[in-house]
């Protein structure tokens, strides 16, 4: 007893000393001011002295923009050699200073939380995105209280702040409507003061499943709807709101569209200005853009053009009647793109007619990752590879000439994304796409700075080795603030990003950066000071379908190193390995020890979810679900599994003759389940990703009166085959097979419903009439899973 006492007399000592150790400007959030008023028994004995307000912010403190689009490679913009108009990113660079050796973590959580936090992905805990998390300290998905965004930062420094668009940084088995909100954007842990968008990965952006701060909301109704309009007019109401009634306040807004992350969704007009220009295919496209991007100055001259891997197909190996379809599928993700930033324009010219942009700084991030190949072959539902679904592209043809041909790409009906070839051309001229952390067609994006009241324009490029989390250590140095060490009483990681204030009026300054390691699913990098990148590719390749034989007994130890002198060798083109062992060897332990000082190890521990355990990513762990009539938008990933494994779902409800309606549903038009009433049958629908539709029908008229319908789901193994029967009071009306079945989701922010099909319908059958209400009354729904 006395020890223990002793003890807990230690760490009450131990804990005064730190406060008194840490400068109160260093601790968040700040002290109130006591009052210097004195209160006497009545007013006539007292003396009123208001508090004068303490500001902590220098007087010039400015505005603070960061736009970042999502899945565009390095190559893309027309803004520095690309095929794909980019006025906004124009404007910019045009305004400001560019970076063409910037970098992000090669797939999108991990990049926005490095980007919010000043920190390492993994010591944030997004080692892996959201939707794959497990229980490995880097991996984890849940943002820890030792490392505060610059939004909560900010916000008690007396910013308001801001983020509208795609999140992707919460829990997926969080994002119900009953929280917890602590990990939502404007929770506790993050700190934005507002939020309108989506909190999964990916979203449709036409039936987008819509939080405003921490209520789910409807897809608003109006003309012509599309997410990142949606989100361009939620930012400039929020900036006239900030100016109008707070004008003496800064403000702090993140901008991050569903753009161009899968599914590719945009108005057809805007996917037909592209019409042709990609008619050469993807391996002339790459050399079309090496050449401009030469031309331009954006990368050295004696740059070198690295190969097609002999894993990606050739334009020349596509076949004559499949080249339509691919040249569309890239239209189409052209127009999106252009789209995005053309919307974010919109966000700078109101700016500018606020009298607000001279004092603004602006981060145009131009991408979270570099172009996805996750599409792999070309697709029209894109969720396909993520479920380890193979499909040949004659079965998206087929399916798309039904729904209406190549005019469907974009649409609503549609998960669309293009083949990995284009991404490939997306990434030149580095190797690599989208989740390889081993070379820069996966890590290397454009960074335009613009902040006309401090930063003289200049059209050369900063040459300077940086990364997305030198992003929050900029913002304090700019405004003069230190990290803080405590935050409400927690402890601060240290910043593992630098400030970039060196670069913006010395172009030729030397660089800064110290060691920076790169890792994502095992494909990993070391980035030393002296212009030397060590990296490894992981076990899998992403534009390859499927897992390799052989992944359960994969042994990082046993991957082959590459080294590349990037000073000299800015696309990583030559392998000076076997010429220099020593050197090798020596970045390697620098890895290691990054590795280990940031939650790194296990390297693969962001595979574990997806090769040796999917039972540890994030899901509801019920096996018994009870519902009712007023249970809806219950997000995927949080939802049951009725797709994916053996279940009985029970439905008690009162039918009549005119009833009608969904009974439930999970997912979207581009996948998933349904069951539903219709001119008085009882209709089944399995959904895989538009490939293959099972359909079945009641035998029979339904009952009026009180009833009980089953749907019975017996899946042989992991995507085997499903056995389905209906039943109505005991009785079989239907009985079917379903060929195939999803093993992971349908969707990624789509939902599940009780008495409706919230967002996208599940079925073409009652698409015109979605959400397809039940019109009657629906006691009870009960899932329950089966072994």
């Amino acid at each position: 007893m006395r020890l223990s006492l002793f003890k807990y007399g230690l760490a009450i000592l131990a804990m005064a000393l730190f406060i008194k150790t840490v400068p109160a400007q260093e601790r968040l959030p700040f002290p109130p001011q006591p009052s210097p008023s004195t209160a006497g028994p009545t007013i006539a004995e007292s003396t009123y002295k208001p508090v004068k307000p303490v500001h902590h912010l220098p007087s010039d403190a400015p505005n603070i923009v960061i736009i970042m689009l999502d899945d565009v490679g390095p190559a893309l913009p027309e803004t520095f050699g690309g095929p794909i108009k980019t006025p906004t990113l124009s404007r910019i660079a045009e305004e400001g200073i560019t970076y063409n050796r910037f970098h992000n973590a090669a797939m999108c959580s991990p990049t926005r939380a490095s980007l919010l936090t000043g920190r390492n992905h993994h010591r944030v805990g997004f080692g892996q995105i959201a939707e794959l998390a497990n229980d490995w300290d880097g991996y984890t998905g849940h943002w820890p209280a030792t490392t505060a965004s610059m939004a909560k930062v900010l916000g008690y420094y007396g910013y308001n702040t801001a983020a509208f668009g795609k999140w992707h940084n919460t829990p997926a088995e969080q994002t119900t409507t009953q929280g917890p909100y602590d990990r939502w954007p404007t929770g506790r842990l993050v700190g934005f003061d507002y939020f309108y968008g989506f909190l999964a990965g990916e979203s449709s952006q036409w039936e987008p499943a819509i939080v405003r701060n921490t209520t789910r909301i409807e897809t608003p109704e109006t003309e012509n709807y599309h997410f990142t309009v949606d989100i361009a007019d939620e930012a400039i109401s929020w900036i006239r709101r900030q100016n109008a009634l707070a004008p003496d306040q800064p403000f702090f807004v993140y901008w991050a569209p569903g753009a161009s992350h899968g599914p590719h969704h945009i108005f057809k007009e805007w996917a037909d200005k592209y019409k042709g220009r990609f008619d050469a295919g993807w391996d002339a496209l790459r050399k079309e853009i090496f050449a401009k991007q030469k031309e331009c100055g954006w990368i050295p001259k004696e740059t070198q053009l690295t190969d097609r891997p002999e894993t990606l197909a050739g334009w020349d190996d596509i076949p004559e009647d499949e080249r339509a379809f691919q040249l569309r599928l890239m239209e189409v993700f052209a127009g999106f793109t252009e789209h995005a930033d053309t919307h974010a324009g919109r966000l700078v010219d109101e700016l500018e007619e606020l009298g607000l942009r001279e004092n603004t700084l602006i981060f145009y991030v131009w991408g979270d990752n570099g172009s996805s190949s996750e599409g792999q072959h070309g697709t029209i539902s894109e969720l396909l590879a993520q479920n380890g679904i193979a499909t040949k592209i004659e079965d998206h043809i087929r399916a798309l000439d039904e729904l209406g041909g190549l005019d469907v790409l974009g649409s609503n009906k549609t998960d669309n994304m293009y083949h990995a070839g284009w991404a490939w051309a997306g990434s030149t001229p580095h190797q690599g796409t989208k989740l390889t952390a081993s070379h820069f067609g996966g890590t290397r994006t454009p960074l335009a700075i613009s902040w006309p009241k401090s930063i003289t324009p200049d059209k050369k490029p900063r040459k300077q080795f940086h990364h997305v989390n030198d992003i929050v250590p900029t913002v304090y140095d700019v405004i003069g603030i230190e990290p803080p060490q405590e935050i409400d009483g927690v402890t601060q990681q240290a910043m593992d990003g630098i400030s970039m204030v060196y670069t913006f009026d010395k172009a030729d300054a030397p660089g800064r950066k110290q060691a920076q390691y790169f890792e994502c699913m095992a494909d990993r990098g070391v980035y030393t000071p002296d212009g030397w990148f060590a990296s490894a590719w992981g076990p899998r390749i992403p534009w390859v379908p499927g897992l390799p034989a052989g992944i359960q007994n994969w042994n990082p130890d046993n991957d082959r190193w590459e080294l590349y002198n990037i000073n000299d060798d800015y696309s990583q083109a030559i392998d000076l390995s076997k010429q220099h062992p020593e050197k090798l060897d020596e970045l390697k332990k620098v890895f290691a020890q990054e590795a280990k000082a940031n939650l790194v190890y296990p390297v693969g521990g962001g595979l574990w979810s997806v090769v040796w355990s999917p039972q540890s990513a994030p899901s509801n762990p019920a096996t018994v679900f009870n519902y009712t009539q007023d249970v809806v938008g219950v997000p995927e990933f949080a939802g049951p599994k009725v797709g994916a494994r053996s279940n009985l779902v029970t439905v008690h409800l009162d039918l009549e003759k005119d009833s009608s309606g969904v009974l439930f549903a999970l997912g979207a038009f581009s996948g998933g389940v349904a069951l539903w009433v219709d001119e008085g049958k009882l209709h089944y629908e399995y959904n895989l990703f538009e490939i293959e539709r099972t359909r079945l029908e009641s035998n029979e008229t339904l009952p009026t009166g009180e009833a009980t319908i089953e749907v019975e789901t017996r899946i042989s193994e992991p995507r085997g085959s499903a056995d389905v029967t209906l039943r109505v009071n005991g009785k079989e009306v239907a009985h079917g097979t379903v060929p195939r079945t999803a093993v992971l989701a349908f969707t990624a922010n789509d939902s599940f419903d009780v008495g409706m099909d919230s967002y996208s319908p599940v079925s073409e059958a009652y698409f015109d009439r979605k959400p397809f209400r039940f019109n009657g009354k629906i006691d009870k729904l009960q899932i329950k899973y089966q072994k």
